[in-house]
C-alpha cells in the first residue's frame, strides 16, 4: 500500500512538473518567465509567442494531467494491496500532478497556475464533473473574455459539481468533494496576482473576433 502511494505521488509530480511552457518559450527563443505576466502557463505563452506554441502548451498540460491519473490508476490495479481501490491512488496522482505543475523543482518551484493540468486530471478522474466545469469555463470566458476569471469561477464550481453528482448518484466517492475543494483553493490562490491586476484594471482581456 505504501509503495502504491509513493508511486502515485512520484508519477503525478514528475508528470506535472514537466515545464512545457518554459520549454516552448526556449524553442521560440525567449525565456517565458521574463515575458508578459512571467507565468509559464499556456495563456502567457500564447500571448508572448503566438497560438502555435500556446495551443501546444495547453494541450500538453492537459495531457500530462490526464496521463498521470490514468497511469496511476493502471498501476494500482496491478498491485494486489491497492487493486480494490485504484481511485484513491489515481486521486493522489491527480493532486501531485497539479502541485508539480504549480511548483516544479526544475524551475525553483515557480510554475504555472494549474488550470490546464487540473482539467486533464479531472477528465481522467471524473469526466462528467470535468465536462460540467468546462461548460462553466466556456460560458464565463465568453461573457468576460478574461481567462483568469473563467478559470477561478470554474475551479470554484468543481467541488459543487462533484457534490451534486454524488447526491444524485452519478458519483459514489464523497472524499472527492474535499479533494476538489482543496484543488479549487490552490487554483484560486495561484491567481492572486490576477486579482491584483483586475482591481487595478490591468488584467489583459482577449478581444472578441
Amino acid at each position: 500500500m505504501l509503495f502504491a502511494c509513493f508511486a502515485a505521488l512520484l508519477i503525478g509530480y514528475l508528470f506535472g512538473s514537466f515545464p512545457t511552457g518554459y520549454l516552448a518559450g526556449l524553442l521560440a527563443g525567449v525565456d517565458i518567465r521574463k515575458q508578459g505576466s512571467g507565468n509559464i502557463g499556456a495563456t502567457n505563452v500564447l500571448r508572448v509567442v503566438g497560438k502555435k506554441y500556446g495551443y501546444a502548451v495547453f494541450l500538453a498540460d492537459v495531457l500530462k494531467g490526464f496521463a498521470a491519473v490514468n497511469l496511476a490508476h493502471f498501476m494500482a490495479t496491478r498491485i494486489p494491496a491497492s487493486a480494490q481501490h485504484p481511485i484513491y491512488f489515481a486521486t493522489i496522482a491527480a493532486v501531485a500532478c497539479i502541485v508539480g505543475h504549480a511548483f516544479p523543482v526544475w524551475l525553483r518551484f515557480k510554475g504555472g497556475k494549474g488550470v490546464a493540468t487540473s482539467a486533464g486530471a479531472m477528465f481522467g478522474l471524473m469526466p462528467v464533473a470535468a465536462t460540467i466545469v468546462l461548460v462553466i469555463w466556456i460560458l464565463v470566458f465568453e461573457i468576460t473574455r478574461y481567462v483568469s476569471v473563467a478559470s477561478v469561477i470554474a475551479a470554484a464550481g468543481l467541488p459543487v459539481a462533484v457534490a451534486i453528482l454524488i447526491h444524485t448518484g452519478f458519483m459514489h466517492d464523497p472524499f472527492l468533494v474535499y479533494i476538489t475543494a482543496l484543488l479549487a483553493l490552490l487554483v484560486v490562490w495561484r491567481h492572486r496576482s490576477n486579482f491584483a491586476r483586475l482591481r487595478a484594471g490591468r488584467e489583459q482581456r482577449f478581444p472578441r473576433k
